[in-house]
């Protein structure tokens, strides 16, 4: 079993990859504090989650040379014209927090019948090693709920209604959520992406 450099300083997203990765069995899991010259902030400078995850994959890799896994995640949403993809961790401004993440999407979204709340989390991975760059992608799609419910999860997961259930993400258990989330399919489709390398 290798050991990963997680690339994120998002304590809930480090957690969410640990316990998929290492519940799996797949790796090991380092945290940007477990190393040395890590790089302390990364612009995110791409116009695709593709690029962003390069961006800091790359980046982690050239400080630390050691093998990492770094994300992108964006949530898109129909009636916005995918908003706010990209820019979702920073919907409401630069340094937003969730709360006013959120609040503007209800806002935003206040007068939009249920049928047209449709969205989609995508999640683009990228691992690099000192021989290879990989990438996977997982995809969640489901709507946007009128209003904040449950109490678990962190960023959108109280307003994210996964296709096919009537809970949004902070009212399912942890594993459930794991299961069909956009990071769990990213992670389940690189583990089989490595364990066809091996």
């Amino acid at each position: 079993m290798q050991t990963l450099l997680v690339g994120s300083n998002n304590a809930h997203k480090v957690q969410e990859m640990k316990e998929i990765l290492e519940t799996q069995g797949l790796a090991r899991i380092l945290v940007p504090n477990d190393v040395a010259n890590f790089p302390s902030d990364i612009a995110e400078t791409g116009s695709t989650l593709e690029e962003n995850a390069y961006i800091k994959a790359m980046a982690i890799y050239e400080n630390t040379l050691h093998t990492c896994l770094a994300d992108d995640t964006g949530l898109e949403v129909d009636a916005l014209q995918g908003a706010p993809g990209v820019l979702t961790a920073r919907y409401a401004g630069e340094h937003a927090s969730y709360t006013e993440n959120r609040a503007k999407m209800l806002a935003a979204l206040k007068d939009v019948p249920e049928a047209q709340r449709t969205a989609r989390f995508r999640t683009v991975i990228c691992y690099r090693d000192e021989l290879r760059t990989l990438f996977a992608e997982g995809v969640c799609e489901g709507m946007i709920a009128q209003e904040e419910r449950g109490s678990a999860g962190f960023g959108y997961d109280s307003i994210f209604i996964p296709q096919g259930y009537s809970q949004t993400f902070a009212e399912l258990s942890t594993e459930e959520k794991h299961r069909i989330s956009h990071r769990g399919l990213a992670l389940r489709h690189f583990e089989e992406i490595l364990r066809g390398l091996e």
